[in-house]
């Protein structure tokens, strides 16, 4: 191996010698840092609207995230960066309900149940605690959508139709096919494909629908799962703008996952390093970006 060219760190950069994730482990966990929920809560800017206090959760009775503890403000952005199998995607899914909970606690914050939320900046009480809420629950009640990695979309169905089974918890198919149609507003470059089945489109269009899909429930909370995961450069911006106008100009709040870490880093506000199911780094994304340790191990460079 120390013969070959190939990726150094994790998500790009060309150099020497590849580094197996096993080895990347072992160096991210040597220079964590003691990370405190006071460190979390000023990257939140001391006003967090999601909020995950001592978590442990995994799948059947294996545990990946040890005590884990996070803060994003309302239009915020977080990205979790880290190697394989740190725990990023565990996050996501304990957010929205797929995972085995065994202790801790997951809130959103201002915002009423039901048809009547108002998570507004007006309203910054009432805290919800989603811990044990089912996906549909989660959705309904407190406005997170999960938004897929690649392949989620109905290849058989047509681009209009994927938006419509974006709404399956409206109370009428009207309201969803209402709610189509200010996506399309949006989104003219859908628009011209409504009739179109989904397995015709680009990997980025595609990657649009996906998005797009999860608009139609008006959701507060983006949960985003490896957003440029086989997109060509050019589909890689373009997710990424798109995200910029949702969570900039329509106000939600983001987390994702991305193993493009210097992207991702680049886009959010914030960024936490996962290893082993702990947080090993927690910073401003510009912060990370510049930090040499994270640069060697997860930069490329």
């Amino acid at each position: 191996m120390n013969n070959q060219k190939g990726v150094r760190g994790y998500g790009c950069g060309g150099v020497d010698a590849v580094i197996s994730v096993e080895e990347v482990e072992r160096r991210a966990a040597a220079i964590a840092e003691t990370i405190t929920v006071e460190q979390l809560d000023q990257l939140a800017n001391g006003s967090a609207f999601i909020a995950i206090d001592n978590l442990r959760a995994g799948y059947g009775k294996m545990e990946i995230l040890h005590d884990i503890n996070l803060r994003v403000a309302r239009k915020q952005s977080l990205c979790l960066i880290g190697p394989n199998g740190a725990g990023k995607s565990t996050i996501l899914h304990s957010i929205f309900g797929f995972t085995d909970i065994f202790s801790g606690r997951i809130t959103i914050g201002g915002g009423a149940i039901g048809d009547e939320r108002d998570n507004s900046d007006n309203n910054p009480g009432n805290n919800l605690d989603v811990t044990s809420l089912s996906p549909n629950e989660k959705l309904s009640k407190a406005g997170i959508a999960y938004i897929l990695q690649d392949k989620s979309i109905f290849p058989g169905m047509t681009v209009e139709e994927n938006l419509w089974m974006g709404g399956f918890l409206k109370d009428q198919p009207a309201q969803a096919k209402q709610a189509t149609e200010m996506v399309f507003d949006k989104y003219p470059r859908l628009a011209a494909r409504r009739k179109h089945q989904a397995k015709v489109l680009s990997g980025g269009e595609r990657r649009l629908l996906e998005i797009s899909r999860a608009l139609v429930m008006n959701p507060e909370v983006l949960l985003v799962d490896e957003p440029s995961i086989g997109l060509e450069p050019r589909f890689i911006d373009m997710v990424f703008e798109i995200l910029y106008d949702l969570q900039h100009n329509e106000g939600k709040t983001i987390i994702m996952v991305e193993q493009n870490a210097k992207k991702g880093l680049e886009f959010a506000d914030i960024g936490y390093v996962l290893v082993s199911g702990n947080i090993a780094i927690a910073g401003k994304g510009d912060d990370l970006l510049a930090n040499p340790k994270v640069g060697e191990l997860f930069l490329g460079g």
